[in-house]
C-alpha cells in the first residue's frame, strides 16, 4: 500500500477492548473476584460484554447495580456508591494481577496493524480502559510497538463518546482529524469521531453494548482488520 491509495489519511486511532483484544475473560475473572470480595453475587460474562466500553467507572457502577438487584437489595445511587471505593479498590488490584492472561488479539489485527504502518499511517491507541490496564495488555500482546501513542480513559478530562480524546490524540499525533481514521467497536468510538471531525470504521466483532454494530453510522464495517485497508479504499460498507 502506499499512500495515495489511502485517499489522503495520514493516521488511524485504534480503539482496544472489543476492537484489538478480546478481553471479556479479563473482565470477568477481575469483576467476578471483586464480587466474591464483596460478597455480591456473580454476574455472566454476556451482561458484562453489555457493560463494556464506556469506561472502568460506568462499567463498576453497572455491575455492582446487576449484583445487587440480583442479591434483591433494590440498589439506589447512594447505595451503589457506599460499595464503590471499596469495589474500585478490590477490582483494580484483581484486574491488573490477571491482566491479558484471559484475553486474546482477534484474528487479523497484528496483520491488518502491520498494513496501516505500512502504508506509511501514524498510530494511536485510544481507548476508554485506565492507562494502567492498557500498556501491559498491549505489551503481554505484543502490540504496543506498533504506536506511537497509548491514551487511557483517564488521559483526559473527558472519555468518549466525547470528542475530546481524539481530538487530543489528533494533536498529539500531529495530524488533521478529518485526515485520521478512527477504528473501533462500539457507538461510542463512532460518536467520538463523528463529533471530532474523524472518518469512522468499525469491526463487526466487539462489543457495541450488546448493540448491532452495523446500525451505527460509519464509513466502514469490517469483519477483520486486516481487511479495512481493501475495503476503505474500494469505499465499501
Amino acid at each position: 500500500m502506499t499512500a495515495p491509495v489511502l485517499q489522503g489519511l495520514d493516521a488511524a486511532i485504534i480503539d482496544l477492548d472489543g476492537t484489538m483484544v478480546d478481553t471479556l475473560g479479563d473482565f470477568a475473572q477481575a469483576l467476578g473476584a471483586m464480587l466474591d470480595d464483596l460478597g455480591l453475587p456473580a454476574i455472566e460474562p454476556a451482561f458484562i460484554a453489555q457493560m463494556v466500553g464506556k469506561g472502568s467507572e460506568h462499567l463498576l457502577r453497572s455491575v455492582l447495580n446487576h449484583a445487587l438487584t440480583q442479591a434483591g437489595q433494590a440498589p439506589d445511587a447512594s447505595k451503589i456508591e457506599a460499595f464503590y471505593p471499596n469495589a474500585w479498590e478490590r477490582y483494580q488490584q484483581h484486574y491488573l494481577a490477571i491482566n491479558g492472561r484471559h484475553s486474546s488479539v482477534y484474528p487479523g489485527v497484528r496483520q491488518g496493524l502491520m498494513a496501516l504502518r505500512g502504508a506509511g499511517l501514524r498510530l494511536a491507541c485510544l481507548t476508554n480502559k485506565p492507562t494502567s490496564f492498557a500498556l501491559p495488555l498491549l505489551r503481554a500482546k505484543g502490540l504496543d510497538g506498533f504506536f506511537e501513542h497509548v491514551f487511557g480513559g483517564d488521559a483526559f478530562e473527558r472519555k468518549k463518546p466525547d470528542p475530546l480524546p481524539v481530538l487530543k490524540t489528533c494533536a498529539a499525533l500531529g495530524t488533521l482529524p478529518a485526515r485520521t481514521l478512527m477504528v473501533g467497536d462500539s457507538s461510542n468510538d463512532a460518536a467520538a469521531a463523528r463529533a471530532a471531525g474523524c472518518p469512522v470504521a468499525l469491526v463487526t466483532y466487539g462489543y457495541n453494548h450488546g448493540q448491532p454494530v452495523r446500525a451505527v453510522d460509519a464509513d466502514c464495517y469490517v469483519d477483520a482488520l486486516h481487511e479495512l485497508m481493501p475495503k476503505w479504499v474500494c469505499g465499501l460498507r
